[in-house]
C-alpha cells in the first residue's frame, strides 16, 4: 500500500491561501514588501509537524496491519479453494466462491475507506494537521501586518525564481511559533 506522507500539498495550499488574503489586503496601497518562507525547514523544525507525524505514522501501521490481515484470509481462501476445486462439490465450490468473493469485495473496500478520495488516511491528516496550519497562517498573518509584507511565497512549491536571502521568513516565523509551544 502506497503511504501518504503528510502535509506537502496541504501547506502549499494554506500558504496560497495566505498569501491570497495578505496581496488582497495590501493591494490596494501597493506598498510593502514581498517574503517567503520555506516549508520544509518549517516542517522539519517546528516540533509539532514531527508529533503529528508520529502519530499519522501509527495510524498507518495499524491500517496497514488491519488491511494485511484481511489479505491473509482473502489468499488463504484463494490457495484453499485452488488446492480442492476438482475434489469440491458444485455447491461447495459455489459457496467458497461466493465467500471468496465476499472477502474480495471486503478488502478492496476496506483498502479504498482507508486510502481512497476522502479515507481514513486523508481526513486524519487534515484532522492532525489543521491546527498546526491555522498557527502558520496566524503567524503569517502576524508578520505581514507589523511589517508590511504584501506577499509571502513558500520558495519549495512558488518556483521562485530569484529572491534576496534578507527576504525568507522561515527563521522568524519559527520563533513565533516556538512561542505558541
Amino acid at each position: 500500500m502506497e503511504r501518504k506522507i503528510i502535509l506537502p500539498s496541504t501547506i502549499l495550499f494554506f500558504l496560497i491561501g495566505a498569501f491570497l488574503l495578505f496581496w488582497a489586503s495590501e493591494s490596494s496601497s501597493q506598498e510593502g514588501k514581498i517574503g517567503y518562507v520555506d516549508s520544509i525547514r518549517l516542517r522539519t523544525e517546528f516540533g509539532e509537524f514531527a508529533d503529528a507525524q508520529a502519530k499519522f505514522d501509527q495510524d498507518v501501521q495499524a491500517w496497514e496491519e488491519e488491511i494485511a490481515e484481511l489479505k491473509h484470509v482473502v489468499d488463504s481462501l484463494k490457495q484453499d479453494l485452488e488446492e480442492r476445486k476438482l475434489v469440491l462439490l458444485e455447491p461447495t465450490r459455489n459457496e467458497k466462491e461466493k465467500n471468496l468473493e465476499a472477502k474480495e469485495l471486503e478488502y478492496s473496500r476496506l483498502t479504498n475507506d482507508i486510502y481512497g478520495p476522502g479515507g481514513r488516511a486523508e481526513r486524519r491528516n487534515a484532522e492532525l494537521t489543521k491546527p498546526i496550519l491555522d498557527k502558520i497562517n496566524q503567524v503569517l498573518e502576524k508578520i505581514a501586518t507589523e511589517e508590511n509584507y504584501i506577499m509571502i511565497f513558500d520558495s519549495v512549491n512558488a518556483n521562485i525564481a530569484y529572491a534576496k536571502k534578507n527576504l525568507d521568513l522561515t527563521d522568524q516565523v519559527l520563533e513565533e511559533l516556538k512561542k505558541l509551544e
